[in-house]
């Protein structure tokens, strides 16, 4: 009969020092991540640090716990509650560098893009618009004119493609509007009329897809164990019984489906796609320990998410996916083994009571979700053992950063003078970014970058901030 309680084991020390628009709205489908992966925020970065691997499926557990202790091994000793008494074959223990592989794939990261010549830049748009344009010219203005409708100009206004639009009759543009992948209610058709009969034209944007990505904002080796249990939680309270100040803990949960959620703390996800300082490159050992310490200060007694994907893929990738062998020997019964006649490493550890879990048959894409959760505890900013729920929830998250280099290269053309013009301030937006993300004082960013003087602008520059 299965326990419906923890039971602690008689060891001692710690356990784990555990725009949208009135009238329409674009329809564009999803694109994948790009950038120069150039570093990551790993738990090396902090200080007393509990790693935990869980893999569940089912009502079937393997735990996997690797911690940071650095004293004489022969005073280590663990604590570790179990929802029943445990038998030798469901004890294990893997290689640290199963973990760090872990550790490392999920990782925050932090990404690098080069702005190119903005001559070159507008140059090659113009080419692919009158390529684009010559291929099916004839097809594409016989239908405009036969629904009345004209693209007036056309603009990317940092990661939005502008169309300006002028329009004899409103069902013409709707039509237009419709075939152009821009959701439009039938009765909105009314609306557009009374403005086209005003003599209005029609701004309508989608969003640009690359421009978006560009501006988007040495211890023990690890023991696991294997159990049945209807409960899905980690305890942590007894590891604050004797630790030494706030402790950071990093879950990594894989299952099938989708991520894993605190169901006792708030979990809420860390700043993601900010652009910050091209410094930021050779510091981000510093900016980000700083960044979370903030994030926790503001919003204490939360499980923060840093990683949502599947095992299939990742974008940008900070190393290299788990292989199979290495998602089964952390517990993932589920995942068919590797063909071939190259064996498993390591055993993955049987729950009890029941027959020995075989792994499902076929080959295919990996059926497996990867959560991590950060968390900063104490006995008062989390005083309950931590539960957790599985949902149904597979949108990917990543928590990623991205610096932009400026182009330094020499350019007379309008596009560059404008380029320029803006340059300032970017850069100090991405100061203000990084000063808020880590609550470090902004002048000394600012002493940091190289951020050029403003350049004299025409009247109307002055009156309107621009968005990057």
């Amino acid at each position: 009969m299965r326990p419906r309680s923890w039971s602690a084991l008689g060891l001692n020390l710690r356990l784990l020092a555990l725009m949208t628009g009135l009238l329409v709205s674009a329809a564009v489908p999803a694109s994948a991540f790009c950038g120069y992966f150039v570093a990551k925020g790993d738990s090396s970065m902090f200080n007393r640090v509990s790693k935990v691997v869980i893999a569940r499926h089912l009502d079937r557990t393997v735990i996997t716990m690797a911690n940071d202790y650095r004293g004489d091994p022969s005073e280590f000793a663990l604590v570790i509650p179990t929802p029943t008494v445990l038998g030798r074959d469901q004890i294990n223990v893997a290689e640290p560098a199963l973990v760090d592989h872990l550790d490392a794939f999920t990782a925050p990261r932090l990404v690098e893009y080069f702005d190119e010549d903005p001559c070159l830049q507008r140059r090659f748009r113009a080419m692919a618009m009158q390529s684009a344009r010559v291929e099916d010219a004839e097809g594409a203005a016989a239908r405009d004119k036969a629904l009345g409708v004209k693209v007036e100009a056309e603009y990317t206004v940092g990661e939005y493609d502008v169309q300006i639009l002028s329009a004899e009759q409103s069902g013409g543009l709707g039509t237009w509007l419709r075939e152009n992948g821009y959701n439009v209610a039938e009765a909105a058709d009314k609306v557009l009329g009374d403005y086209i009969a005003m003599g209005m034209k029609f701004f309508v944007t989608k969003v640009n897809l690359g421009e978006k990505a560009r501006s988007g904002r040495t211890y023990l080796r690890p023991l696991q164990i294997a159990f049945e249990s209807e409960h899905f939680m980690l305890p942590i309270r007894m590891g604050m019984l004797n630790a030494d100040g706030e402790q950071e803990l990093f879950v990594f949960s894989i299952t099938q489906g989708g991520r894993v959620e605190s169901a006792n703390y708030r979990t809420v996800k860390m700043p993601s796609g900010d652009e910050l300082p091209v410094h930021v490159r050779e510091k981000f050992g510093e900016v980000y320990p700083a960044l979370f310490a903030e994030q926790a200060r503001r919003e204490p007694g939360v499980a923060f998410l840093e990683y949502a994907w599947n095992m299939n893929w990742c974008d940008p990738c900070a190393a290299d996916p788990l292989s199979r062998a290495e998602l089964r020997t952390l517990g993932a019964w589920w995942v068919a083994p590797d063909t071939g006649p190259k064996p498993l490493p390591g055993t993955v550890p049987q729950p009890r009571p029941g027959t020995r879990i075989m792994p499902r048959p076929g080959q295919g894409p990996v059926d497996a979700f990867v959560t991590r959760l950060h968390m900063r505890y104490n006995a008062t900013s989390h005083p309950d053992d931590i539960t957790f729920r599985l949902t149904d929830n597979a949108e990917n998250f990543q928590t990623r950063f991205v610096i932009r280099h400026p182009w330094s290269g020499e350019a007379t053309c309008p596009a560059a003078d404008l380029y320029r013009q803006t340059l300032p301030h970017r850069m100090e937006k991405e100061a203000q970014r990084l000063a808020s993300l880590t609550g470090w004082p902004i002048d000394g960013i600012r002493d940091q970058m190289s951020i050029p003087e403003k350049p004299d602008t025409k009247w109307w520059n002055d009156i309107w901030q621009r968005a990057e």
